[in-house]
């Protein structure tokens, strides 16, 4: 056997920075995201400045109607993305601040 044939194809690689339930969570996050209208929604709520966003002022830029956009805030809601706050008969939405940073954290 030579000294070739020992020897390893490649660098061994890093261990995983997340957890199993930080990777089952992430997995979550990303499945959340699995739909480009709710990219969009995001993308819109991350560049919103305010104190949040109503779904009437969803329903044009990404082209749906408020029920289907609604059902995107909900999803995207229980993927802990986003949260809402009710003022009066309307539910103003933002993005969690950490959501952001936790993405790119299960992405470095």
């Amino acid at each position: 056997m030579t000294a070739a044939a020992t020897q390893p194809c490649c660098p061994p690689i890093a261990e995983p920075t997340l957890s199993p339930g930080d990777a089952e969570r992430a997995a979550g996050v990303f499945k959340a995201l699995g739909h480009p209208a709710r990219v969009t929604i995001v993308n819109l709520l991350a560049r919103a400045t305010g104190a949040g966003v109503c779904v009437c002022d969803l329903t044009e830029p990404t082209g749906l109607s408020q029920p289907t956009v609604s059902h995107h805030l909900k999803l995207l809601r229980q993927a802990g993305l986003i949260e809402g706050e009710r003022r009066g008969t309307w539910i103003y939405y933002r993005l969690v601040p950490q959501a952001l940073s936790d993405i790119q954290r299960a992405l470095a």
